[in-house]
């Protein structure tokens, strides 16, 4: 009789304690996932840039290495975001691509100071551009409000920038411009590198789990003794 009302009191615990465990184990398996999707994508970035660009499609893979030709629009250039380069202010410029038989493409063509000690360059004519594939955002809750009339933008969401900009069809991802040319924009040298921490945080809800685990069982220890 004693063992089922120690049971008894042991009932509501261990069912928590369960509803923790899964979660904790839930957890630790989704960084997990997100582990090896990360290891996989940051192998396709390296392959990526070890190699020449690609032709750019309709649905190109996020952070894909490609090339799209056409003519920068450059009376509706605008600027997206805010980066301090030493102790300058600055943002990346933003310049539609206009494409023959194809939406416009917004192109990233690196940074620029928002006070101009020189000149940038604009490119004339059908242009060639190597680049990275940015996906679109959408703004989160604490995101600057964009500016239209000015062209300051602060989240890279093509079709807002490009209803902005009245530039009609757009691509709804970004193209960020990889070059070493000198002068302004200063575009990007290499294609980008997510973080990786995934499986810290796995380890982390894996070893809580089995924290959790050793701490029940030397409570309902001691419980079954008393």
């Amino acid at each position: 009789m004693s063992f089922f009302r120690a049971a008894r009191r042991l009932a509501v615990p261990a069912a928590t304690t369960l509803v923790l465990l899964a979660v904790l184990l839930g957890l630790g398996t989704w960084q997990a996932h997100r582990l090896a999707w990360k290891t996989n994508l940051l192998a396709r970035i390296d392959a990526a840039e070890a190699g020449p660009p690609v032709p750019l499609t309709d649905r190109p893979e996020p952070f894909a290495k490609v090339q799209a030709i056409g003519r920068f629009d450059n009376a509706r250039e605008a600027l997206v975001g805010l980066e301090v380069r030493g102790t300058t202010l600055g943002a990346r410029l933003l310049v539609p691509l206009l494409r023959e038989g194809a939406p416009a493409l917004l192109v990233d063509r690196g940074w620029v100071p928002l006070e101009r000690d020189r000149p940038v360059d604009h490119p004339e004519g059908e242009v060639a551009v190597a680049g990275w594939v940015r996906p679109g955002e959408t703004a989160g809750f604490f995101a600057p409000a964009d500016d239209p009339v000015a062209r300051r933008f602060y989240t890279y969401d093509p079709q807002a920038i490009g209803a902005a900009l009245d530039l009609g069809r757009v691509a709804p991802f970004t193209l960020v411009a990889i070059g070493d040319r000198p002068g302004l924009p200063e575009a990007d040298r290499a294609l980008p590198r997510p973080t990786n921490n995934h499986l810290g945080y796995a380890i982390t809800w894996y070893g809580t789990a089995l924290a959790l685990v050793g701490v029940f069982l030397v409570w309902a220890r001691r419980r079954l003794k008393e």
